[in-house]
């Protein structure tokens, strides 16, 4: 059976969490690429929002998505896991490769993509009637998992990803909305681990944050992708220097230029690259 299709009752909740994001056996080496975007377009109703975008995202690495707002950056993002689809009249053509795996073939079931390819979104979203523990694992009861010991080991695990254990571990009966602005997005970011994607989605995750809020979801970042793939979306252009690998530029929902993010910032190949990164327009 394929990793994303839809699993039979028999399987236990564990097995169906741990599908298709074992790392590697040993002598085996990982893929180089974690998706493979060929010929992607996208409308909402009559308006294309993505025209013609193919693009092979690295595992294990940092991926910047920039440009100017309303250049369809937020639209690629969301199609990665297929959250574009939860907005009426949208339709998607071209092909979307997980891991070798078509996201979009019929037999595909959305919620399963959704799981492997967690989402942190720009405004933190913490449940406002939940604990910040029972926020960490709420995927994880939704998916049927009553484990208690397995839930709290996989709580403390999560936070401390997201390097907001030690601040938190003393309240963890607070409310999730109690914590600041930085740790909410933290908390957002544990949440999304809890449940063990394989790739992170970033939808500008540090707009809404302080400097100091910023620097810690920047370092929390980069020692992320160790483990897991991460695209991110951002205005910011010396974050988009400070975390990424690779950079990608999108322009009127066209992909500009891709390549690694110190060619794309230093001798970029397409002037419309070079004006936008020297801030003559955007």
């Amino acid at each position: 059976m394929e990793n994303l299709v839809m699993e039979t009752p028999e399987q236990t909740v564990l097995e169906r969490l741990e599908q298709g994001t074992a790392p590697p056996r040993e002598g085996e080496l990982p893929p180089t690429h974690t998706f493979e975007v060929k010929n992607m377009s996208i409308w909402y109703g009559e308006k294309r929002a993505i025209d013609n975008v193919t693009i092979d995202i690295a595992t294990n690495a940092v991926t910047a998505i920039i440009g100017p707002s309303g250049c369809g950056k937020s639209t690629f993002l969301r199609a990665l896991n297929r959250m574009h689809e939860l907005t009426p009249r949208t339709r998607l053509e071209g092909t979307v490769l997980l891991s070798g795996k078509d996201l979009y073939s019929s037999n595909i079931d959305p919620a399963i993509v959704r799981r492997r390819v967690g989402m942190v979104f720009q405004k933190s979203n913490p449940f406002p009637t939940m604990t910040i523990g029972e926020n960490v694992v709420i995927g994880l009861r939704l998916n049927g998992v009553r484990d208690r010991k397995f839930l709290n080991e996989r709580l403390e695990k999560s936070l401390r990803m997201a390097a907001l254990w030690d601040e938190v571990k003393d309240d963890l009966h607070k409310p999730g909305t109690s914590l600041s602005g930085g740790q909410q997005q933290r908390l957002c970011i544990a949440r999304t681990l809890a449940v063990e994607p394989e790739v992170i989605l970033m939808d500008e995750p540090c707009s809404a944050l302080d400097p100091i809020a910023t620097a810690k979801i920047e370092e929390l970042i980069y020692e992320l992708k160790a483990k897991y793939t991460i695209v991110t979306v951002t205005h910011n252009m010396q974050q988009a220097g400070r975390i990424s690998d690779y950079t990608a530029f999108f322009y009127l929902g066209r992909l500009i230029e891709f390549g690694p993010t110190t060619k794309i910032f230093t001798n970029p190949s397409d002037r419309q690259t070079e004006d936008y990164i020297t801030g003559r327009f955007g």
